[in-house]
Formats: C-alpha cells, sequence, structure tokens
C-alpha cells in the first residue's frame, strides 16, 4: 500500500513541476515580446522622424528647415509667383505734386515695368457703376462666340430706359460682336443684359460667371449682381481690382479695338426683316473732345461709369512717347468735370517720371 501511495504523490509533483516550467516559459516569452515591441518602436522612431529633423516653424521664415521634395532645386526652376506679372501694392503709393481731392480712389500702374506709380484707397470696396462692363466684356470675349446671332428679347430691355442704352428694340438681331461695341463704347445697358442671357443662359448664371472669373485673377474685394452696373449696394469692387480686370480684358484684340473707338457704326436687322445701320459714340471726354491729355500722353481708350452713388468713375490705357503702358484708375469723383482734371493729375505722372 506505501509503494502505491508513494507513487501517486511523485506524478502528482512531477506534473506541478512541469506546469511550473510551462509558466516561467510563458513569462519568457512574454517579456521577450515586450522587448521586442520596445526596440522595434525605438527603432521606427529614430529612423523615421529623429533622422529627418523634422521641424515646426514659421513657414515664411528665412532660417526655417527645409523639408520640400524641391529643396536643393534652383529658384529659377520653381512656379513663378501669382503677382509676378502685377503692379501689387499694399497700401498708398503718393507721388509729387498729386492728390486726388476730389476723388475717393485712384491708381496709376505702370505695366512695363510692373510698378505702382500711384495709389490712394486702392483696396476700399467702392461701387462701381458701368466700370463693371469691363468685367462683362471680358466674361463675354472668354466664354462667347463673337460670331452668335443674338436676338432681342424683353429679357434685354428690362432696364430703366433712362439710364445709358444703346436703343435696342424688341426683333432686333445682332451678333455678340456687335453688342460688345456697344457695351464699350456707348455703355449700353440694354447690351449688357443682352449679352449676359446670351453667354449665360440668364442673368444669375452670367453674374456668377463675373464673380468666378473676378476671383480667379485675384480680384477677391469684388462681388457683382449685375453685369450693367446700376446700382446695388452689394454690388461694388475697388480700384485695384479693377486694374485687375482691365489688364485682363486687355488681353483680347477686340476689347482693344473697342474701347479705342470714338464712334462704331453698326448694320443690324430689325423686327421686320430690314437691314438698319446705328451709330454709338464714346462716352469718353479725352475721345468727345470735352478733355484733353497731357502733352507727350496718348489716351489709347479706356471705359467710364457713373452713378449718383459711384459718383464719376474712369479706367484708362495710355502711352508714353516710347510706346510704354500704363492704366489710370479713378473711382467716386465729385463731378465728371473733377474726373477728368484729377485724371490729367494722374497721367502727368507719367511725363515726370521720364524726367
Amino acid at each position: 500500500m506505501r509503494c502505491t501511495d508513494n507513487s501517486s504523490l511523485t506524478r502528482h509533483q512531477i506534473r506541478m513541476l512541469e506546469k511550473k516550467r510551462q509558466k516561467r516559459k510563458t513569462f519568457l516569452f512574454s517579456l521577450l515580446f515586450i522587448c521586442f515591441l520596445l526596440i522595434t518602436a525605438g527603432l521606427v522612431y529614430y529612423f523615421i522622424f529623429r533622422s529627418h529633423e523634422i521641424t515646426f516653424a514659421d513657414p515664411y521664415g528665412e532660417s526655417r528647415v527645409r523639408t520640400s521634395v524641391m529643396e536643393g532645386v534652383e529658384s529659377e526652376h520653381r512656379a513663378p509667383s501669382f503677382t509676378v506679372d502685377l503692379c501689387v501694392t499694399a497700401g498708398d503709393v503718393a507721388a509729387a505734386d498729386t492728390d486726388l481731392s476730389y476723388a475717393e480712389a485712384g491708381a496709376l500702374m505702370d505695366l512695363g515695368n510692373k510698378e505702382v506709380l500711384f495709389a490712394q484707397n486702392v483696396h476700399e470696396r467702392l461701387y462701381p457703376a458701368s466700370l463693371t462692363k469691363i468685367m462683362t466684356a471680358l466674361v463675354a470675349l472668354k466664354y462667347g462666340n463673337l460670331d452668335d446671332t443674338i436676338f432681342i428679347d424683353e429679357n434685354a430691355l428690362d432696364i430703366d430706359p433712362e439710364s445709358s442704352v444703346c436703343y435696342l428694340e424688341y426683333g432686333d438681331e445682332l451678333t455678340l460682336r456687335q453688342l460688345i461695341y456697344g457695351l464699350l463704347i456707348a455703355s449700353g445697358n440694354d447690351a449688357a443684359n443682352a449679352i449676359a442671357y446670351h453667354v449665360g443662359g440668364s442673368i444669375e448664371n452670367f453674374v456668377a460667371m463675373m464673380n468666378q472669373e473676378a476671383y480667379e485673377i485675384g480680384a477677391t474685394n469684388t462681388h457683382f449682381v449685375n453685369a450693367h452696373g446700376l446700382q446695388d449696394e452689394n454690388h461694388y469692387t475697388t480700384a485695384y481690382d479693377v486694374y485687375l480686370m482691365f489688364r485682363e480684358a486687355l488681353k483680347y484684340d477686340v476689347f482693344q479695338d473697342a474701347i479705342n473707338q470714338k464712334n462704331y457704326t453698326v448694320t443690324y436687322t430689325k423686327a421686320d426683316g430690314e437691314q438698319y445701320e446705328r451709330t454709338w459714340y464714346a462716352t469718353n471726354y479725352y475721345f468727345t473732345g470735352e478733355a484733353a491729355a497731357p502733352d507727350d500722353v496718348t489716351v489709347y481708350g479706356g471705359k467710364t461709369g457713373t452713378t449718383d452713388e459711384a459718383g464719376a468713375c474712369l479706367s484708362l490705357l495710355s502711352k508714353d512717347p516710347y510706346g510704354n503702358s500704363y492704366i489710370s484708375v479713378i473711382m467716386k469723383s465729385v463731378t465728371k468735370d473733377d474726373l477728368y482734371i484729377q485724371m490729367n493729375d494722374l497721367l502727368s505722372i507719367i511725363n515726370k517720371k521720364q524726367l
């Protein structure tokens, strides 16, 4: 009996010893696995993060650590800045003996040298009146077909008849090209509506195109609600944004030619099917003979705008005797006479620059 009891006890002890050994193995394995994880994490941290010296610093600081894939590439191989071809100013730029006392804002830009020669309140939001039509023409030229024939209907004629118009009538048929000339030379609000409906499908869609185009060229202080510029408190721009729009529109030959015309005779079809002629005359005093530019400055053309709220406005393209081009803008002048006196003050800076 003792031999049997002693034998059973020994087997039990053996099983207990085996369990203890198994637990030690499991513990050691777990410890080794944890150590492996810690070592792996340390290596990942060192080789991925620490060795690259990532630094969160001022992105515009000169002493920042560069981590871009373009590091080491010469600057001339990088994409040019958006403003590389623009005249840029954050505030006023003074010029000797020039002060727009009778206007709210104004600017003179040297396109060749990309230099701001004068700036006064150029980023102040103001009502543009018919300077709006610079953008109307730009969108039409960019997205429309100049040879399309446009039927004049009630949508185009839904406008104040006492405002500036081309005297379009229901049933008239003109091309988009002809309407752009009427828009820019006679400053026709009816032409603006006709263009908007044809190119955009509706006033709302066309205005959305105008606002998108303004955004794309950097005119971020501009918002339009119509295509002609009649007063609305939510319809505004700045002298600087007018410069941006005017500069962009000058890329189109039709725009350059239209603003250069003192008058324009159009042949079109009326509702009775007969051909008629009408002559539109420029509203620009430099072209009507009511104002004369300073000596050695040639006014190539421009766009006018006038409402009670906007005052008298004008944007011009001018040239010096050497063919260098300049854009000048005046907004919210007290009267038209004051507008052209002060515009001559701006244009006189061109001559002073040549001295």
